[in-house]
């Protein structure tokens, strides 16, 4: 009974924690339009009383704006225009309407006179040779209320498994209206590859504008030319003959952080782990040190964190196959301050060799605090393991209310079972305690995974994973069949279930296609991962962007299905957009909220959060 009382306590005690600090978002108007018609879409912030209301005008041309609602809307942000010349230039923008007073409110969308039907926005890229737009991120960049966008330019890149010379990677900065912000330049000392460069993008200081973070090394290049460390330095293995050929395993390590603003450096500090011991990271399907040809050394992932429940926090990791090392940092003043390392050390650490290919982040016993949920293990909010379920390495792990007759957040994973080793290919597990609910396919190695709400017309969360046929619900019962494809999910039609995202198509489970990019392509090969999917714009359905397929743009699509649900934007539920700036890390994972999302959902709790005003 005490126990059930402390539970009790736990999840409804979040909202006597302090608030996290969020974005301070504009409307996010956008307008699409489709057979000479507008559909219209705003967002319902987090911190908005429920009965707010809209209103929404349409100024075309060089005429007075109009209202085009008769009451104010209080339910569904969307809205279809079927009145609008598209002869004229017209801009679109909402007022908020709270106990019968109107108040203007930012944010605004323009089409052209006479533009074409369009479903996406173009950003059309500054071209770099033999590069092309892989995963990207958003943030606030210019403190405007909007997203703008950083992109990973790839050239060259290989596995760490592979040998070779690789191309530097780059970073480039766009506006949504297509404006190039900066670019900068990691340099030849820092490999290019899946499991090489992850970086964050967030409003780490709380002045309103987002920052950049990753690895660099020497010869890293900023947006005005400043170097980091020695240029002159080339601490790549050019000995083709050698088992590390390409491979950079000298030299110095460094995490730096550039001004989202405009993409110059502000500081830099030594990378945290540094290498150590090559053979001490871990070898092929198990925790024994075997690898010294430089592949398990640098595999690393990262994410945000609100570790003291207030401010966030950048966590940088190394190693998932054996070592496993977590190292946390505040930026605060354009300093960075090393919070906590978290440091399996040896294959005798139950903690060493749990980590996936990623990572989640979520306040799992809901003290107001974030933990990071790395593959089979979760470390808490202060560093220190909270518990390992002992199921090793796996490629995907999607952690939501995904059984929401059950109290808390439930993490689904998927693992390899190779080498000798034995136990679950699947597992669902409590993200509180990693208490073990279901597990599937004994001894088998499973390649990919999904959980999430799918079927409209069933309450809960449902599974499927690779080699298995089935469907099945959150108890892990059979209950129809699997999915085609085992990938990407997003919120697009009008319901609160989830479609299926794959390649450059949206399909609706057991009702086919719903929408195709056509001229689009999906990154990461056999992956058909997105540039990225997230609620950037609008209503609370998510964006798909997608690089065109000759490499010129990036195209973002937004839903112009009607809904009924009004939804506060997602990116204010903090577990939510704590996953968008970790969604490029490693095997790309689709973004998960904190509260159940699905057939029969209750109202989504509101998030205790604040708004960051922006520091001129």
């Amino acid at each position: 009974m005490k126990n059930k009382l402390l539970l009790t306590f736990l999840f409804l005690s979040g909202s006597l924690f302090a608030q996290k600090q969020m974005e301070n978002l504009n409307r996010g108007v956008i307008a699409v339009k489709n057979n000479n018609q507008f559909f219209i879409g705003w967002r319902v912030l987090g911190t908005d009383p429920d009965d707010l209301a809209f209103n929404l005008y349409r100024k075309s041309g060089i005429k007075k704006a109009i209202k085009l609602n008769e009451k104010p809307i209080l339910g569904a942000t969307n809205f279809i225009d079927t009145k609008a010349n598209p002869k004229e230039e017209n801009t679109w923008f909402v007022k908020t309407v709270l106990k019968g007073k109107e108040t203007d409110a930012k944010g605004s969308f323009t089409i052209p006179a006479e533009s074409p039907d369009k479903e996406y926005l173009s950003i059309v890229l500054k071209p770099v040779e033999g590069y092309i737009p892989n995963d990207l991120s958003v943030g606030d960049l210019d403190g405007d209320g909007r997203y703008d966008l950083i992109v990973h330019m790839t050239g060259k890149a290989h596995d760490n498994s592979h040998t070779g010379i690789t191309d530097p990677p780059i970073f480039q900065a766009y506006t949504l209206d297509g404006k190039f912000l900066w670019q900068i330049n990691l340099g030849k000392n820092i490999r290019e590859g899946a499991h090489y460069t992850q970086f964050m993008v967030y409003d780490l200081d709380g002045d309103g504008i987002s920052e950049l973070v990753c690895k660099t090394a020497d010869g890293t290049t900023d947006s005005a030319n400043n170097v980091v460390g020695d240029a002159s330095k080339d601490w790549v293995d050019r000995d083709e003959k050698s088992p590390t050929y390409g491979k950079i395993l000298k030299g110095p390590e460094y995490l730096s952080v550039f001004n989202g603003r405009n993409g110059k450096l502000v500081t830099t500090v030594d990378y945290i782990a540094e290498r150590g011991d090559l053979a001490g990271w871990g070898g092929r399907g198990g925790s024994g040190g075997n690898d010294t040809k430089g592949n398990r050394i640098d595999r690393f992932t990262a994410c945000v964190a609100y570790l003291d429940g207030i401010h966030p926090s950048v966590v940088m990791c190394r190693g998932y196959y054996g070592r496993t090392v977590l190292a946390a940092w505040d930026f605060k003043n354009n300093k960075l301050t090393s919070r906590w390392v978290f440091d399996s050390k040896d294959a005798e650490n139950p903690y060493s060799g749990m980590g996936n290919h990623g990572l989640t982040v979520a306040d799992v016993d809901n003290d107001g605090k974030d933990e990071i949920i790395y593959g089979a293990m979760c470390v808490d909010d202060d560093g220190k393991g909270l518990y390992t379920t002992g199921f090793r390495h796996g490629d995907a792990l999607h952690v939501s209310d995904l059984d929401p007759d059950i109290p808390g957040l439930e993490a689904f994973g998927i693992h390899e079972i190779e080498n000798g080793t034995t136990g679950p290919g699947v597992t669902l597990f409590a993200a509180a305690d990693g208490k073990v609910l279901f597990t599937d396919s004994p001894n088998e190695d499973v390649g990919r995974g999904v959980a999430d709400n799918i079927d409209p017309t069933r309450k809960g969360a449902q599974c499927w994973w690779s080699g298995s046929p089935d469907l099945h619900d959150i108890k892990g019962k059979p209950i129809g069949k699997a999915p085609t494809s085992t990938n990407f999910l997003i919120y697009w039609d009008g319901d609160t279930s989830r479609e299926l995202l794959n390649s450059n198509y949206i399909d609706k489970y057991n009702a086919g296609r719903l929408f195709t990019a056509t001229g689009a392509a999906s990154n990461n090969g056999t992956k058909s991962t997105p540039a990225l999917s997230a609620d950037i714009l609008g209503d609370w359905r998510e964006e798909l962007i997608l690089r065109s397929e000759d490499n010129k743009e990036l195209r973002i699509y937004s839903t112009t299905i009607p809904t009924e649900i009004r939804q506060y934007t997602l990116m204010h539920d903090p577990q939510y957009r704590l996953s968008v700036a970790w969604q490029n890390v490693g095997y790309n994972q689709p973004p998960h909220t904190s509260f159940y999302m699905g057939k029969d959902m209750k109202p989504a709790p509101k998030p205790n959060i604040v708004l960051m005003p922006v520091k001129k």
